[in-house]
């Protein structure tokens, strides 16, 4: 074995391919779980199945059954008298935690992306899904109950990774920021907070603006990236944005921030960026969840300099943060 070759995994290969065929069995038990609050059902001194099943309208039996799988990975612990208790990861789950990522474990659950994994061999043979980001946008209009609860997940999505993106990099140097595709404002907000003499915009769909808080130096700007002109600046954010859409589509994106842009303006493209090297990684498995539920895809350090090469931007550098993103910075040219 020379020394670029990995050494071999101690765990029996056969083993490590059937527990990965597997792998969705836990995955699908906790979505249940987080979808139906049985974490709020749990307090200090923790809960019986039957507790918890009045509470959460489940059937007991089939409910003590998946707690216990769940028990065996680390989220809730199995007690004395047959009662369950949280552990650090189980509180996650409750709705009033402050790291709460119930929502996003009910996101990952909906339809709108479980449905979509039982697609991927059609979308495997295709390349495409049903839906396209603006199919997906579509069918969250037809289905509110779904769209909130995606909704709720961004937002607790951004409890980490915005204050690590504004932390990471000088905001305060630009005198007007553009949030291409912002949603309600959370990063802009961020943002204006660590720089005082910024001004912000946020440019987002009418609907979602409609939502959006106000704040001191925020403007909101309702728009279509498609179709509409953006707002001038010195600096343009696109986070978690370009990688909803395929090659194609983000390329319009990005052509859209060039037109607008000035001689001197700066981009941030905020993503996780999918390693060269081999190995278990956020961005690879986000990649595919863009594969099946909206045609994008997360892209490398080399993928990202060529679109934006393509699109009048030359690459200048790449910053890590203290999340799982990164901040592709790039100069108009």
């Amino acid at each position: 074995m020379s020394a670029d070759e990995p050494a071999e995994s101690a765990l029996d290969p056969a083993k490590l391919v059937s527990d990965l065929s597997r792998a969705h069995i836990a995955a699908r038990c906790l979505h249940v779980i987080a979808d139906c609050g049985a974490a709020d059902a749990v307090g200090p001194d923790g809960a019986t199945p039957a507790a918890i099943a009045k509470h959460t309208g489940l059937e007991a039996d089939a409910l003590e059954r998946m707690l216990r799988l769940l028990a065996a990975h680390g989220v809730f612990a199995h007690g004395l008298g047959g009662t369950y208790r949280h552990t650090p990861a189980s509180a996650t789950l409750r709705t009033d935690h402050p790291r709460s990522v119930r929502a996003y474990v009910r996101m990952a659950g909906m339809p709108a992306f479980w449905d979509r994994f039982t697609e991927l061999p059609q979308t495997a043979r295709t390349g495409r899904p049903r839906y396209d980001m603006a199919g997906l946008v579509e069918y969250y209009a037809a289905h509110p109950e779904e769209s909130a609860i995606f909704n709720a997940a961004m937002v607790s999505k951004a409890r980490t990774a915005l204050p690590a993106v504004a932390a990471a990099y000088d905001f305060d140097a630009y005198a007007t920021i553009v949030d291409v595709g912002g949603g309600r404002g959370h990063l802009l907000h961020a943002i204006l907070e660590r720089a005082p003499r910024a001004r912000g915009v946020l440019f987002e769909r009418p609907h979602v603006i409609a939502d959006a808080a106000s704040a001191p130096r925020l403007t909101l700007a309702a728009g279509d990236f498609f179709v509409d002109a953006l707002p001038a600046a010195d600096l343009y954010l696109l986070m978690d944005v370009l990688h909803d859409w395929g090659d194609g589509d983000a390329a319009r994106i990005l052509a859209a921030v060039r037109r607008a842009a000035r001689p001197h303006s700066r981009l941030l493209i905020v993503e996780a960026l999918v390693p060269e090297t081999p190995g278990p990684h956020f961005s690879k498995t986000v990649d595919v969840i863009m594969l099946a539920a909206t045609g994008g895809r997360e892209r490398t350090e080399a993928q990202f300099a060529a679109l934006l090469a393509a699109a009048g931007f030359r690459l200048t550098r790449v910053l890590p943060t203290a999340s799982q993103h990164s901040i592709v910075e790039a100069a108009a040219q």
